[in-house]
């Protein structure tokens, strides 16, 4: 018999995901929005996917170290596994405590990574997401997208994992499906990463006014 949908849960918080490829400077505009958040006062939570906790982050060691020899199924799984683990045990709790939740990439990832880059079925990847966030959906998702350039210019000074050393042309289809969903999911703006820090913060607090995060 199928399983029933979920439906949305319902919480009082805000919950706001960083999605893109690797090394388009999610991390940095993290910490600078949740900076901004507790210097007006509010109670906010940063977090990652896969990661987040325990068991999701020994499930990120898994997923990601370059050493492992990963098939697509198999990885599908485990950022599935991940986010379930997260989702019930850190993003909702806060959420229903009324807390402000960014979090690094969410299901977007899995669809661009795992749908387009991967060429996994999307309805399978959509009903697994489905159960592992309980039906949960952002507030708001900012999607940062790079030139490819910046991509390998960046991978001169920092270690590459797993995922970062696939061929540029998995990139290319993984940026390809970031575009195509950003363009059809309500409540989700692109944000050009090939500006300067400033700039990107800037257009990150314009959306978070203008979708009333605050």
């Amino acid at each position: 018999m199928p399983q029933k949908a979920y439906i949305k849960p319902s919480y009082k918080g805000k919950f706001i995901v960083f999605e893109g490829p690797d090394r388009c400077g999610k991390s940095t505009q993290a910490l600078m929005l949740e900076k901004y958040f507790s210097d007006l006062g509010k109670n906010v939570v940063i977090t990652r996917e896969p990661g987040g906790n325990k068991v999701a982050e020994d499930i990120r060691e898994i997923l990601l170290n370059p050493d492992n020899v990963v098939t697509p199924m198999t990885e599908l799984l485990l950022y599935e596994a991940a986010r379930a683990q997260h989702t019930e045990q850190k993003v909702l709790p806060a959420l229903k405590e009324g807390k402000i939740v960014i979090c690094e990439r969410y299901t977007m990832s899995t669809c661009a990574y795992q749908g387009y880059g991967r060429d996994i079925d999307m309805g399978t990847i959509e009903h697994l997401n489905n159960i592992a966030t309980q039906g949960l959906i952002p507030d708001l998702t900012l999607v940062f997208l790079m030139s490819d350039k910046y991509f390998k210019e960046r991978g001169e000074y920092l270690f590459s994992d797993r995922l970062e050393r696939e061929e540029e042309a998995f990139r290319h289809k993984m940026r390809r499906g970031y575009r195509e969903i950003a363009a059809k999911q309500k409540n989700t703006v692109i944000i050009d990463a090939d500006n300067d820090i400033k700039t990107v913060q800037e257009a990150v607090l314009k959306e978070i006014k203008k979708y009333k995060i605050i």
